[in-house]
């Protein structure tokens, strides 16, 4: 019978460590398999990772400029529509602090409904973002869609030169 006591790794399918150093008689003294001269034959030998044997490497070769959006998208936790009849039946009102009680959202932040699955029952959901397939089944099943309006972005004061550009370009 097999049990976790007498498990043991097939004949042939493990293999003697091979023991470096340990004098000529073991076949892998005197230089320890790492051949006679050459840059690895010593310790501290080992080139970084993505050397390319002093070619330039890939990394530095690519092109670096342009624009990346990530650090001023706005990023929105989601929920589906499908989710409300399974966790909210009986209950009309949905709003963040709904879901998060209910454990469906974890992040602070903004909260978009997307349009997966069917929806039968009518529910008043607030977000701060609907996908058009979302807000069509939700008022379609009887329900309204209410969004949160988002808080404008804070205008950067403009500097002394910016102003007199500005003034300069309205003038024409």
């Amino acid at each position: 019978m097999v049990s976790l006591n007498n498990l043991k790794p097939r004949k042939g399918s493990t293999h003697r460590k091979k023991r470096l150093g340990c004098g000529r008689g073991s076949g892998h003294g005197e230089t320890s398999t790492r051949g006679q001269k050459g840059q690895n034959s010593t310790s501290g030998g080992s080139k970084r990772n993505g050397f390319e044997g002093g070619q330039t490497p890939l990394l530095r070769r690519i092109p670096k400029s342009g624009f990346n959006n990530t650090r001023f998208r706005t990023k929105y936790t989601w929920v589906n529509v499908s989710v409300f009849e399974k966790f909210f039946e009986g209950e009309k009102d949905i709003n963040i602090e709904v879901l998060k009680s209910r454990g469906l959202i974890k992040r602070k932040g903004l909260l978009k409904i997307l349009g997966t699955g069917d929806l039968k029952a009518a529910f008043n959901v607030t977000a701060h973002s609907f996908s058009a397939s979302a807000k069509e089944k939700i008022e379609k099943a009887g329900g309204k869609t209410v969004v949160i309006e988002l808080p404008a972005k804070p205008q950067k004061a403009l500097s002394k030169r910016q102003e007199l550009r500005a003034k300069k370009f309205a003038s024409k």
